[in-house]
């Protein structure tokens, strides 16, 4: 079930919260939505989940606006929101009925959905306890669970690893990971290895407007512009002879020595050109042993860095 967001603004008086904004998220898709603070991001899913009207453009979900269907919209999607809002007097089964009867499961269906997402999300040891007298991180698997409880089409999760212990983590993202094989998922998060480890997709929203969509390989690949690497060469007369051999090559930009590791070099090749063959066929006909040559990759924080500041 695709999601396709198509000239969207939001305005809070003549402040643009977010600014004609477009794009597709398909089914099985995950979609990493990164932002720094107040760029758009939750404004952007609360307009999704139909929780907001927005001031211009449209959201069709399967095909169907907001403007229209909101409530046959609602039904497709599982929300966790950053504030995640709980009511803590009621205890977990107690509150995943209540929230099933109210996303309308039938009735035989609950109790099989309640298992179920007390297993998938690990709340078996808590389930008879009040929300409120769970941890921040139980809280957050509640949370997971009552986004889920209604089997969506469609995930929308902000931050949804706050407040869990790494080990808690790591079966959420395998938890996400498994549901995107045949739900449509939108994460919002700021821990950017968490994106990596678990996103098909990156877009980055900044003031509103979109500055970056891609993979991640295929965003590094924009932000370096070209073939960066790190190689080491054994059985050379000398390091100074390693440096102008490797000048000397034509693909080769620039060639700098890494401190403290011995006839290692940071290698960068002209645009649009790689060196590797060339920087091979140099270490067979003098006889040296080339025992490292690999990429040096643009870190993704770099490239958040880059495109969110002024």
């Amino acid at each position: 079930m695709s999601i396709k967001v198509e000239n969207l603004t939001k305005k809070y008086g003549t402040q643009r919260a977010i600014d004609n904004i477009s794009f597709e998220v398909k089914e099985g898709e995950i979609l990493g939505f990164l932002g720094p603070n107040g760029a758009g991001k939750t404004t952007t899913m609360k307009i999704i989940t139909c929780f907001m009207a927005p001031s211009d453009g449209d959201v069709n979900v399967d095909g169907h606006s907001i403007h229209e269907h909101p409530d046959l919209i609602k039904k497709k999607i599982g929300y966790l929101p950053e504030s995640n809002p709980l009511y803590y007097d009621m205890p977990v089964l107690e509150y995943l009925e209540f929230v099933a009867e109210l996303q309308g499961v039938k009735k035989d269906q609950i109790k099989k959905r309640i298992v179920e997402m007390v297993r998938v999300c690990g709340l078996n040891i808590e389930k008879h306890k009040k929300i409120g007298e769970l941890s921040k991180g139980y809280r957050q698997r509640v949370g997971l669970a009552q986004a889920m409880i209604h089997d969506p089409d469609i995930l929308i999760l902000d931050e949804p690893t706050t407040g869990l212990d790494p080990n808690q983590i790591v079966e959420i993202r395998k938890l996400i990971r498994e549901l995107g094989r045949e739900k449509t998922v939108i994460l919002s998060t700021h821990i950017l290895p968490e994106v990596e480890a678990t996103c098909d997709r990156i877009l980055i929203i900044n003031k509103g407007k979109i500055v970056a969509d891609g993979t991640p390989d295929s965003l590094r690949n924009k932000a370096q512009g070209q073939e960066i690497l790190r190689v080491q060469i054994l059985d050379a007369p000398s390091k100074d002879e390693i440096i102008s051999s490797l000048q000397s090559i034509e693909t080769i930009s620039m060639v700098d020595p890494v401190q403290n590791n011995e006839n290692t070099f940071v290698v960068n090749s002209k645009p649009e050109q790689s060196s590797r063959k060339d920087i091979f066929n140099l270490c067979v006909s003098k006889n040296w042993v080339l025992t490292e040559m690999a990429p040096i990759e643009t870190k993704l924080e770099d490239i958040f860095r880059e495109l969110t500041t002024d």
